[in-house]
């Protein structure tokens, strides 16, 4: 008899772009959930892994930018990300973790960009889960 020939699995792919000590450590989910979590330190790398590799999912942190280099033409650190999502990775779903003094702020995000879901840090487990979840 020969022997069965199945295809490789293949993993969703989740960039978490850790800026803060506030993002959720999630690894353990993300390993349930059978999704490769690929960590990133900033913005800048998470950029460089885009030409590699397309995500999935990107789960990241919003911060507001509040008269600093963004100059109107960004309302956030994410601007520049999103936009080479856009290009890059159309079909990855994006997941906001913003703190609650900045949540009004990401409404001027969602205009620009399509945002899956937006998490109130802290985010516990079953708030990420049900976003994960939610095609």
């Amino acid at each position: 008899m020969a022997p069965e020939h199945r295809a490789p699995v293949i993993m969703p792919i989740l960039f978490s772009i850790i800026e803060s000590p506030g993002h959720p450590r999630l690894d353990g989910l993300y390993q349930r959930l059978g999704i490769e979590q690929v960590k990133l330190a900033s913005q800048r790398k998470a950029l460089q892994a885009l030409k590699k590799t397309p995500p999935d999912w990107v789960v990241a942190e919003f911060f507001y930018g509040f008269g600093n280099n963004y100059a109107g033409a960004n309302v956030c650190n994410l601007d520049v990300l999103l936009a080479t999502l856009r290009k890059q990775a159309p079909t990855a779903r994006v997941i906001v973790l913003v703190t609650r003094d900045q949540a009004g702020y990401v409404p001027l995000l969602a205009e620009r960009f399509p945002l899956h879901a937006v998490l109130t840090l802290p985010v516990a487990e079953p708030d990420m889960e049900a976003a994960l979840a939610d095609e």
